[in-house]
C-alpha cells in the first residue's frame, strides 16, 4: 500500500509538472480539439471552391488526410468503425481530387473510389455530404431538406417552430436552409468529375416514414395559413434566416465559432448576392484559418477551440492536487476565465427570459452561446477565489442562478438551452443529436456533483430531487447510464455516481449498488476499462478490446466514490494509470466525446491528463496509509 501510494504521488507530480509546461501565454490551455479529417477536407473545397490558394496549408491538410487514410482505402471516423465510413470517405476523396496534390490514379484514391462505388456511390452518403456536392457540382440538387424555408417563420405557438431546434441544430440549419432554397451551385475551377462515382438512381419515393411524411405535411399546412396573410413570405424568411447569422456572428468572423455553421454561412451569403470578396466572408475563412492547429507536424482545422473548456478543467484538477488559487498559473487561468464570463444576451433567453447572462461558452471566441458544462466547470476553478476574495462573489452569484435557471421541467439538465426537446423533431430525418438538446445523464450528473460539493444548496432543495429522480428513471437495466456528449455509457455512469452521491445518495442505495456491479464486470484484465464509440452508435455496451487512460478514469474514480476501502478493482485500475501512463499509441487518440451520434467524434488532447490527475488525486485523499 505504501509503495503504491508513492507511485500515486509520482504519477500525479509527473501530470502537474506536463500540466504547467503546456499553459500558455494568456493563462489557457490550447490542447487541440481533433475531430478527424472532415474539417480538413471541407477547408481544402472552401479555398479552392472560393479560390483561396492558401498552397501552404492545402499541402498539410492533404497530408494529414492522407496519412489518417486507413489501408483497405477507406476513412473512418474511429478505428474500429467497421468496413469504413462511406460519406467521409467520399468528402476525402473529393478534396484529395480537388487539392491537385493527388492522382485520380494513385494506389490511395483506387482503393477508396472502389469502396465508394461498392457501397452505394455518391447517392447513398448522408445528407451534408449530398449538400456539399450539391454546393459545388458534383450532384443536382435534390434537396435533403424537404422542409421550405418559410417554416422559420411558424409562429411560437404552432406544434414546431424554428426555435424548438438546438442551437447547434440552428446554427447548421439556417444556411443550409438558404443554400438549398436557391440550389446554390459553385463549382470550383479545375473541378474534378466524379460522375463516375454515381450509381444508377434507384426509386427512392419512400425514403421518408410515413410519420416522416406526416410531419412535412403538417409543416406545410402550417405555412400555408402565413402565405394567406403575406404573400412575400418566401423573401421573408430568406431574409429572416441571413438576419439570424448576421446576428450569431462571433467577433472573429465565425457563426457560433462553429466551423461546419460558418463553412455553409460563407456560402448563404454568396446565395444571398454578397461576392466572394465581401468583408463577412473573408472575415469568415480567416476565423476558420484562426482555429487551426498543429498536430503530429500536420495542421488540423479544429471544428471549434476548447480552450475555456480545457482552462477550466485544469485549473480545478491542479487546485483539486493542492495547488492554492494564489499561485501564478493558477491565477492567470482564472483571471483568463474571469474574462470569459457572457454579459450579453444568446438564444438561451428565448426560452429562459428574465435572468441574466452568467454562463461561460466552450471555446476562446464564445460570447454569446454558454453552456451548462463550461459554466459549473468555470465556477468549480474559481470556487476558492471567491471564498477567499468576495469581490468576486457577483460573478459567482450570476453563475449560480443561471445554472440553477437552466434546470429542463423534466429535472434534468442540458448542454446550452432549456426544454428543447420537442419529440415531433425526433420524426425528422436530420440525425440523432443534430435537433434536440434535451436533458442528458451527463449534464444532469454533472450539475448534482458541483451543486453538492461547491455550493450551500440544501439536498433536500425541490430542483435537488427533481434531478435526483430524473437520474434513477433514466438508469439502464444493467445499472449503467448513456450520455450525450461522452463515450459513453463509462462517461455517463461515471457522470451519474457522482453527481447522486455528491448530493446524499449512499453507497449502498440499489442504483449505487447496480451501478458499481456493472462497472466492475466490464474491467479488462490489464485493470483499465476502455468502452468503443459503437456503444453510441448501437446504443448498448461495447468494450473496445482495450483499455485506455481516459476511460479507466472515469471507471475508477466512481469505484472510489462509491467504497471506503481500497477494493481489489480500484488496486488494478490505479496500476494501470500508473503503468500506462506512457502510452502513445492510437489508443490514446481513440475519441472519448461525441458532438453527434454517429457522425462526429472528438479526441480531447487534454483529457489523458485531466480525468487521470483528478483520479490519482482522489484516492490519495480518500485512501490513507
Amino acid at each position: 500500500m505504501i509503495r503504491m501510494r508513492q507511485n500515486v504521488v509520482r504519477q500525479r507530480d509527473k501530470i502537474i509538472e506536463r500540466l504547467l509546461s503546456d499553459q500558455s501565454h494568456d493563462g489557457s490551455w490550447e490542447y487541440p480539439f481533433e475531430t478527424g479529417v472532415l474539417t480538413d477536407c471541407y477547408m481544402i473545397i472552401l479555398l479552392r471552391t472560393l479560390e483561396e490558394n492558401d498552397e501552404s496549408l492545402i499541402q498539410s491538410l492533404v497530408n494529414r488526410i492522407i496519412k489518417e487514410q486507413y489501408n483497405d482505402g477507406t476513412w473512418k471516423l474511429f478505428v474500429d468503425e467497421g468496413k469504413g465510413n462511406l460519406s467521409l470517405t467520399i468528402t476525402a476523396y473529393y478534396a484529395l481530387l480537388l487539392s491537385g496534390y493527388v492522382d485520380k490514379n494513385s494506389s490511395n484514391l483506387i482503393k477508396a473510389k472502389e469502396f465508394i462505388i461498392i457501397n452505394g456511390g455518391l447517392q447513398k452518403a448522408n445528407m451534408f455530404t449530398l449538400a456539399l456536392l450539391s454546393l459545388t457540382g458534383q450532384i443536382e440538387w435534390d434537396s435533403p431538406f424537404p422542409i421550405p424555408v418559410e417554416a422559420v417563420l411558424l409562429p411560437e405557438k404552432f406544434p414546431i417552430n424554428f426555435f424548438d431546434i438546438s442551437v447547434f441544430g440552428r446554427a447548421n440549419l439556417a444556411p443550409l436552409l438558404i443554400i438549398a432554397d436557391y440550389k446554390l451551385v459553385v463549382k470550383p475551377v479545375n473541378s474534378p468529375i466524379l460522375a463516375d462515382l454515381k450509381i444508377r438512381k434507384t426509386n427512392d419515393k419512400n425514403k421518408f416514414t410515413d410519420e416522416t411524411r406526416s410531419i412535412f405535411d403538417f409543416i406545410e399546412q402550417g405555412i400555408e395559413q402565413i402565405v394567406e396573410l403575406k404573400e412575400d413570405v418566401h423573401e421573408k424568411a430568406l431574409e429572416y434566416l441571413e438576419q439570424y447569422l448576421n446576428d450569431h456572428i462571433e467577433p472573429d468572423g465565425t457563426l457560433y465559432s462553429y466551423f461546419s455553421g460558418t463553412f455553409y454561412m460563407i456560402f448563404a451569403f454568396i446565395a444571398r448576392g454578397k461576392n466572394k470578396n465581401d468583408s463577412k466572408i473573408i472575415k469568415a475563412i480567416d476565423g476558420l484559418k484562426s482555429m487551426i492547429c498543429t498536430i503530429n507536424g500536420d495542421k488540423h482545422c479544429q471544428y471549434t477551440t476548447a480552450n475555456v473548456w480545457n482552462t477550466a478543467l485544469i485549473s480545478s484538477a491542479l487546485q483539486f492536487a493542492g495547488i492554492p488559487h494564489t499561485e501564478v498559473n493558477i491565477r492567470q487561468a482564472n483571471n483568463y476565465l474571469l474574462e470569459k464570463q457572457h454579459v450579453k444576451l444568446g438564444d438561451w433567453a428565448l426560452h429562459n427570459p428574465n435572468i441574466f447572462p452568467g454562463g461561460w461558452g466552450f471555446s476562446n471566441v464564445n460570447t454569446i452561446n454558454p453552456d451548462i458544462d463550461d459554466t459549473i466547470a468555470a465556477l468549480r476553478a474559481l470556487h476558492q477565489l471567491v471564498i477567499e476574495e468576495p469581490y468576486y462573489y457577483n460573478v459567482w452569484d450570476r453563475g449560480i442562478h443561471w445554472v440553477l435557471s437552466m434546470q429542463n421541467d423534466d429535472g434534468g439538465w442540458a448542454a446550452f438551452e432549456k426544454n428543447v426537446d420537442n419529440p415531433l423533431l425526433n420524426l425528422l430525418p436530420y440525425g440523432e443529436g443534430l435537433l434536440l438538446d434535451a436533458s442528458s445523464v451527463d449534464l444532469t450528473g454533472r450539475t448534482l456533483e458541483f451543486l453538492g460539493n461547491y455550493t450551500s444548496i440544501n439536498k433536500d432543495d425541490v430542483q435537488i430531487k427533481k434531478a435526483i429522480k430524473w437520474l434513477i428513471h433514466h438508469q439502464e437495466d444493467d445499472g449503467s447510464w448513456n450520455c450525450r456528449w461522452g463515450i459513453y455509457y463509462i462517461y455517463g455512469t461515471w457522470t451519474a455516481i457522482q453527481g447522486l452521491m455528491a448530493v446524499g445518495m449512499r453507497s449502498n442505495h440499489p442504483s449505487i449498488i447496480r451501478a458499481k456491479k456493472w462497472i466492475e464486470g466490464i474491467q479488462n484484465v490489464d485493470g483499465g476499462w476502455g468502452e468503443s464509440c459503437n456503444s453510441d452508435k448501437i446504443k448498448r455496451y461495447i468494450p473496445l478490446g482495450v483499455s485506455t487512460l481516459t476511460h479507466t478514469a472515469w471507471a475508477l474514480e466512481s469505484l472510489i466514490t462509491i467504497a471506503d476501502e481500497v477494493t481489489p478493482s480500484i488496486q488494478k485500475g490505479i496500476n494501470f494509470l500508473i503503468n500506462h501512463a506512457d502510452i502513445k499509441d492510437w489508443r490514446v487518440s481513440y475519441p472519448k466525446g461525441q458532438g453527434m451520434g454517429g457522425e462526429f467524434y472528438i479526441h480531447y488532447h487534454s483529457y489523458e491528463y485531466i480525468w487521470p490527475l483528478f483520479t490519482l488525486v482522489k484516492y490519495l485523499k480518500k485512501y490513507k496509509e
